[in-house]
């Protein structure tokens, strides 16, 4: 099978989160090697799904700090031998009109979004490299595209998100790692039926959806896709 992920290496930021550890419970069913970085403490084996038993946990990274995400992607490369993708989950949404915001979320937002993503990057490239046929994806958002009110900050990081994926799959089309960004509506997680109880779950994209598209992204079949950003919306 062309699309398999069987024994590629993969860090996924954000790791302990809704979707990082739905996106890295769906690669390792396919037969990935997984390792998960997360700002928070490492929840330890028994706290995670049976297919994520063995993946490897880096917990307390600050990822906006770039020595903090050079030491945790050495750390997995070390482990593992070496590198073969990178998935940018890592994250964070404020909703905040402009007009009764702080402009300290901007701040906030740009750096949970977008700098997370850039030192996680800049520290993989020389593993992804090294590898035949390094991936990186990202989760941007569809609110890059338009952003609504209360989405100033939220929207702007996440186009950030677009722009750095732009940017640096064009910088790496030539040493074989493709870089790409999916661009969720909103996910089916069970924070967001809480904030919004009365919407139609079933309109939304699940994790679940996400991370197969990410495997794909992952996969040889999506050697020729780099630079794109790719609308997962489901009915929203």
């Amino acid at each position: 099978m062309t699309n398999s992920v069987n024994g590629k290496i993969v860090a996924i930021t954000g790791g302990f989160g809704s979707l990082g550890l739905v996106a890295a419970q769906v690669l390792a069913e396919r037969g990935a090697h997984v390792a998960l970085i997360g700002r928070g403490q490492s929840p330890g084996a028994d706290a995670l799904p049976p297919q994520l038993a063995d993946a490897f946990q880096l917990g307390g990274v600050d990822l906006g700090e770039p020595a903090a995400a050079q030491e945790a992607i050495d750390a997995i490369a070390t482990r593992f031998g070496g590198l073969d993708a990178l998935v940018n989950v890592a994250g964070a949404f404020r909703w905040e009109t402009v007009a009764d915001g702080s402009v300290d979320t901007w701040d906030l937002m740009f750096r949970t979004n977008v700098k997370t993503a850039l030192n996680a990057s800049k520290s993989a490239i020389r593993y992804l490299a090294a590898r035949e046929g390094g991936r990186i994806v990202n989760i941007s958002a569809g609110a890059a595209l338009k952003a609504g009110a209360g989405m100033g900050a939220y929207a702007a990081s996440k186009a950030g998100v677009a722009r750095l994926t732009e940017a640096l799959a064009e910088e790496l089309k030539d040493k074989g790692v493709t870089v790409n960004a999916i661009l969720p509506s909103i996910i089916d997680t069970r924070q967001n039926r809480a904030d919004m109880p009365d919407a139609d779950f079933s309109r939304w994209v699940t994790p679940q959806q996400l991370g197969a598209v990410i495997a794909f992204l992952l996969s040889q079949d999506a050697q020729a896709i780099t630079g794109a950003l790719i609308p997962v919306a489901g009915r929203v």
